[in-house]
This record gives structure tokens, C-alpha cells and sequence, in this order.
């Protein structure tokens, strides 16, 4: 199987949840500025929301795909005070016809005094355990 790992990430969260999934799967996760040129089987998108939104970087990269050289997207994000990003995400890839996993994966990111110290150890390790999962349905 093919994998690529891509995000968007203003305060860091989303790297860091993408550099544990490239290491878990062996591959190297870029920022959706690293356009994606190869056919994947599973490309693994992440981001965080900013003032309630995606960040607009997100819907560029995603208008930069072709379907037919993407099999699956995968979403993964991390939010202080809303539920998810995920939502946004999935809209973004769905709305270019992309076939978007029904599983997601998000966590808690710090924001100043809320969820501080977050995405955790114990926050990765449940990211890491979703990857695997979604790489051997």
C-alpha cells in the first residue's frame, strides 16, 4: 500500500499529530504546501481550526488532486474549544469527490490556559493505534 501524509498547521498540533502518523507508517508527512504528485491508496489529511474554520490552504490542496490518483482520505485534527475540524475537513474533500473514511481521529490541542499540554503522550498513542487500524481495513 501507498500512503501520503499532508496538513495544515498554525500552532504546531497538526505536525505533530502527522509527524507520529509518518512514523507510524514509515512515511514522510509534508504541509499541504508539498503538492502531491504520486498515486496513494490512503492519504491521510490533518489540520486544526482557527477562529472556527479550516484554513482556506486546505480546500487549495485539496483542488489540487485528482481522484482517480487518490483511493481513500483519511482525516485526523485537533481543536481547543470546538468539537472538531474533522467536519470541515470531510466537506472539503467531499465536495471535490473524493472517497472520505468514515473514521476520523481527533484529540485536544492547547490553547493558552485550555486543554494546555495537549495533543499528549496519551493522545498520540490513541493516534497511533487509529492509524494502524485504518491501514489494515
Amino acid at each position: 500500500m501507498n500512503y501520503a501524509i499532508r496538513y495544515y498547521s498554525k500552532f504546531g498540533h497538526s505536525e505533530q499529530m502527522a509527524q507520529v502518523v509518518g512514523e507510524t507508517l514509515g512515511v514522510k508527512p509534508e504541509s499541504v504546501e508539498t503538492p502531491l504528485t504520486e498515486d496513494v491508496d490512503i492519504l491521510f489529511i490533518g489540520a486544526g481550526l482557527f477562529l472556527a474554520k479550516v484554513n482556506g490552504r486546505v480546500k487549495e490542496f485539496a483542488r489540487t488532486l485528482d481522484t482517480k490518483k487518490v483511493k481513500k482520505v483519511v482525516c485526523f485534527g485537533s481543536c481547543a474549544l470546538s468539537d472538531s475540524p474533522v467536519p470541515q475537513i470531510r466537506q472539503i474533500f467531499e465536495e471535490q469527490g473524493f472517497n472520505v473514511a468514515v473514521d476520523s481521529f481527533t484529540c485536544r490541542g492547547a490553547m493558552g490556559p485550555w486543554h494546555a499540554g495537549h495533543p499528549d503522550e496519551e493522545d498520540f498513542a490513541a493516534l497511533r493505534v487509529f492509524t494502524k487500524k485504518m491501514v489494515e481495513n
